[in-house]
């Protein structure tokens, strides 16, 4: 497949978050009390403690937990497809950055994936614990053969959805990081475009920033239509947003 590879040195990353101990303030039963206080550990970044801090008082953290999924994440993807609906059984969908498989999950289930209905294929440089009904590969979707090792994972039929939620690591600086991500969705874009069905879908995750004109650019002469999404299950205070484009209009 004819394709244009940015440098190697930006990769699709995967679930990175630090692992750390959990060192919790228990006492006052009082409302004002209920959110868990965590307390900094020596030699515990600040950015470590925060984390934690909002990882143990993320309701859906404890939800994913509950209901068996991989990460929070899922329910981005549970709740955007709730209303558009593009996962559908039988469909054929490529997850992009799929670590730790949340979104490989939801793509299975709702294309009865492992009914050997539909087909889910997914790749990420980090290691992905096995899902059902979901062909995984561990490798960097940058390696020059990565787009032919998932179009023959698909089996020879084009992919109904190819999703993104590949982001690489933070520097800090927000219009770096920017440009960053919106590097990587457009090349998932280059991708999708090669192997959609007309009337495919493509959803990937940009960041606010305002640099993102050729990728929405591409995606309106490419699709019939286009959504910034931002889901409830989305921290409030993270600049992610999804663009689904649906309506794919085939390759020209």
């Amino acid at each position: 497949m004819a394709r244009t590879h940015r440098p190697a040195s930006r990769k699709p990353s995967g679930w990175n978050k630090p692992k750390v101990e959990a060192v919790v303030e228990s006492g006052s039963s009082s409302p004002r009390d209920l959110k868990q206080r965590v307390k900094t550990a020596r030699g515990r970044k600040i950015s470590s403690t925060n984390w934690l801090k909002r990882q143990l008082n993320d309701p859906y953290v404890g939800l994913a937990k509950k209901e068996g999924y991989r990460c929070r994440s899922a329910f981005k993807l549970l709740e955007i497809d709730d209303k558009h609906r593009f996962l559908k059984p039988g469909g054929a969908v490529v997850d992009l950055g799929a670590a730790p498989g949340g979104w490989s999950q939801i793509a299975a289930i709702r294309t009865k994936a492992a009914e050997g209905r539909g087909r889910v294929v997914a790749i990420d440089l980090h290691e992905v614990e096995a899902i059902a009904g979901v062909t995984l590969f561990k490798k960097d979707f940058f390696d020059k053969d990565a787009p032919q090792v998932l179009v023959e994972a698909l089996g020879g039929v084009n992919a109904d959805v190819v999703l993104s939620d590949m982001a690489a690591h933070a520097t800090g600086h927000k219009q770096t990081d920017h440009i960053k991500i919106i590097d990587l969705a457009e090349t998932a874009l280059d991708f999708a475009m090669d192997i959609l069905k007309p009337g495919g879908t493509f959803m990937c995750k940009v960041l606010r920033g305002g640099s993102e004109h050729d990728l929405l650019a591409t995606l309106k002469k490419n699709f019939k239509t286009i959504k910034h999404i931002k889901p409830n299950s989305s921290r409030a205070n993270s600049a992610e947003l999804f663009v689904l484009a649906t309506g794919f209009k085939g390759k020209s």
